[in-house]
């Protein structure tokens, strides 16, 4: 296998963006060269300078004046910036993994729908939230086994954890992880819920999946116990902290899976799991697109 490695770069130096870093730092497929941001007094690109990585302070126009330096480029900023973003790159022959709700491209679930030959022809993809990565696996393992008519989720995060970006996508979160559940997870119908929790200690990431089946899941028990446990280990490839928090609960037609994040606290401690699961499904998309252009069969 070649050794090669595909330039990448990051928009976004906020909390979800210092994180990917250090992820992306790591990979053997993907060699980060750049982190875009705004703000010459962020915390993000003082950490990239210091690891080798060229800062541009000016945004997209910065790096739309270099555009050789990656192939690849993770959004990290806000829905409304990629929504700006977005034609640019794609008009520059780049693939963009959007960490933002903005949903310009096709939801992507590694755990549910990275299939290496579809992903390498999209120039966008969209990881819908932290929320939705940690709890639509969850809906399409029951999906799987029987109708899902109805789901609804919960995720809770520290509030030391929610950086600017995120507190500002809060209306996008619920849309587009509502959304996602549906389209990805399987769910006639859905709803999502986001809190941010202030406790001192800071909280692990919780979420709380409620699934309404279109008949009694009781009867089905053995095979949804089989599946939750076959999606939780796929999720546990590339997330380590991903858990249940409790045993789901089956009765009548309501299945209830409550699901613990825990981070592995590459930029923030250990309870910034929100951070960690959206990270780490960005790096494993990446790191898929990487092997197609290193072969140079993916469609630009």
């Amino acid at each position: 296998m070649s050794n090669q490695k595909i330039k990448c770069a990051i928009i976004g130096s906020g909390n979800i963006g210092t994180d990917l870093m250090y992820k992306i730092l790591r990979s053997d497929k993907l060699e980060l060269t750049t982190m875009i941001g705004i703000d010459r007094n962020s915390k993000g690109l003082a950490l990239a300078k210091e690891y080798g990585v060229k800062p541009i302070y000016n945004g997209i126009d910065g790096f739309l004046e270099e555009p050789e330096l990656a192939d690849i480029v993770f959004e990290a900023t806000s829905a409304k910036a990629h929504a700006h973003n977005a034609p640019l790159l794609k008009e520059l022959g780049k693939k963009a993994i959007d960490l933002t709700p903005a949903a310009v491209g096709p939801f992507l679930v590694p755990s549910v729908n990275l299939f290496e030959d579809e992903v390498a022809h999209l120039d966008n993809v969209n990881m819908v939230t932290c929320g939705g990565q940690a709890t639509i696996p969850i809906v399409k393992a029951i999906s799987d086994v029987v109708k899902v008519n109805y789901a609804e989720i919960v995720a809770s995060i520290s509030s030391k954890s929610a950086g600017p970006g995120t507190r500002q996508n809060i209306d996008e979160f619920t849309v587009t992880t509502a959304n996602a559940l549906r389209e990805v997870g399987g769910a006639e119908e859905s709803k999502a819920i986001i809190t941010l929790n202030p406790a001192e200690p800071p909280i692990l990431m919780r979420n709380t999946i409620h699934v309404q089946t279109a008949q009694p899941a009781e009867p089905l028990k053995e095979d949804i116990l089989d599946s939750l446990d076959s999606i939780l280990k796929t999720v546990q490839s590339y997330v380590k902290g991903y858990r249940f928090k409790a045993d789901p609960v089956i009765k009548d037609n309501v299945v209830t899976v409550s699901v613990e994040v825990e981070g592995n606290g590459d930029f923030l401690p250990n309870y910034a799991g929100n951070l960690d699961i959206i990270t780490s499904a960005s790096v494993r998309t990446g790191e898929v697109m990487a092997d197609y252009l290193v072969k140079g069969e993916a469609v630009k």
